[in-house]
């Protein structure tokens, strides 16, 4: 898209239609703004995802499906998870950044990146930089996890925080951006990290080629968008579905209104789904690929993470276990079906973790 015409949509949905986190606001004047948003392409294609593969390809993780019987038993559907838990980095962002990183030419490297992040898009940013050996700065809640902070700067990333909300990282991350020249990595709306998440799907589709249903966990989007567009792809008749905390569902709403929703706060524990509103171009992409959503509690999701820990072995953070909670809160939909759902990530500390599990 040429910088002109996107500016001139972007104007028109400041004024006429909404006030959006992030990429939209009337109250930016134009040079706080990252002519980057404007210069991309709308949205990624197959072929993008295709070409994502291809450049992450030996420096990621193909992660593993997992099953239990015991949850096939208990669901009365044939279940698998896919891991991306045990992706580097310990979720699935890492493939949406180092396609990104691996995107920038040579003068955006050297300037270094920034990124805004509550946490898993901050590690996965803060590691792909130092593959590429780049600076590279985070912005983080005050409230981030103290794990995902130490993962980050453990990855040489320099850690700043602001306020509480994703509009408080934004904001503050402009700012640097404005005074030091960093390239900006955005979590979810762009089309390389949308297409780098994407070849999630794809792995999906070559483990599980029998696949009737995948859920997906929801936040800014960036995975579902991806995932559903590689999914539909390769198996169009595949039903994909996203999955949201009923405190947070602000995509599910979006959805049934066929509108872009906006929260002014969000109530989960999933703090990967903290985020106030999709992204516009994971908006567009989430109503062409994807058939329905579900919502499930927090309790649901605990249950869940006590579950993957107990009988299966594997710690999965909130976010993490909503896809998968859902096959047990909605069984009735899922049953003798081949369902997978994406463990998105399992970044959580010990303390954090057995406080909700214990406490459950």
């Amino acid at each position: 898209m040429l910088f002109i015409s996107g500016f001139i949509i972007s104007w028109f949905i400041n004024h006429k239609q909404y006030n959006k986190i992030g990429h939209y606001r009337s109250t930016f004047n134009i040079a706080n703004i990252s002519l980057y948003f404007y210069m991309q392409p709308d949205k990624p294609r197959f072929e993008d995802i295709q070409q994502a593969a291809a450049s992450i390809s030996g420096r990621i993780h193909k992660t593993p499906v997992l099953h239990s019987r015991t949850f096939n038993n208990e669901t009365n559907s044939r279940s698998f998870f896919k891991a991306e838990n045990l992706q580097r980095i310990g979720a699935f962002k890492i493939r949406g950044a180092l396609n990104k990183i691996r995107s920038l030419s040579d003068e955006e490297k050297s300037r270094g990146v920034i990124t805004f992040s509550s946490g898993n898009h901050g590690q996965a940013t803060a590691l792909a930089a130092r593959l590429e050996n780049i600076q590279c700065v985070v912005v983080m809640p005050e409230d981030a996890r103290i794990s995902k902070k130490n993962a980050a700067q453990g990855y040489g990333a320099e850690i700043i925080t602001a306020g509480t909300t994703s509009e408080d990282r934004y904001q503050r991350a402009m700012e640097l951006r404005k005074q030091y020249g960093y390239t900006v990595i955005p979590p979810y709306e762009d089309p390389f990290i949308i297409a780098g998440q994407g070849t999630c799907g794809l792995e999906i589709v070559e483990q599980i080629p029998d696949v009737e249903y995948v859920l997906i966990p929801v936040g800014g989007g960036g995975l579902i968008s991806g995932c559903a567009l590689a999914i539909k792809s390769k198996l169009p008749s595949v039903k994909v579905i996203g999955v949201e905390t009923a405190g947070a569902d602000d995509a599910n709403q979006s959805f049934r209104q066929k509108k872009l929703v906006r929260y002014e706060s969000t109530n989960t524990i999933a703090d990967g789904m903290r985020n106030l509103s999709l992204g516009t171009i994971n908006f567009e992409m989430l109503l062409r690929f994807v058939d329905d959503m579900l919502t499930v509690s927090d309790d649901d999701v605990v249950a869940m993470m006590r579950f993957f820990f107990e009988r299966m072995k594997t710690v999965v953070e909130p976010t993490g276990a909503v896809a998968s909670a859902a096959i047990r809160v909605h069984n009735e939909r899922f049953k003798d079906k081949r369902v997978c759902a994406i463990i998105s990530g399992g970044n959580i500390g010990i303390e954090d973790f057995c406080r909700l599990v214990i406490n459950s």
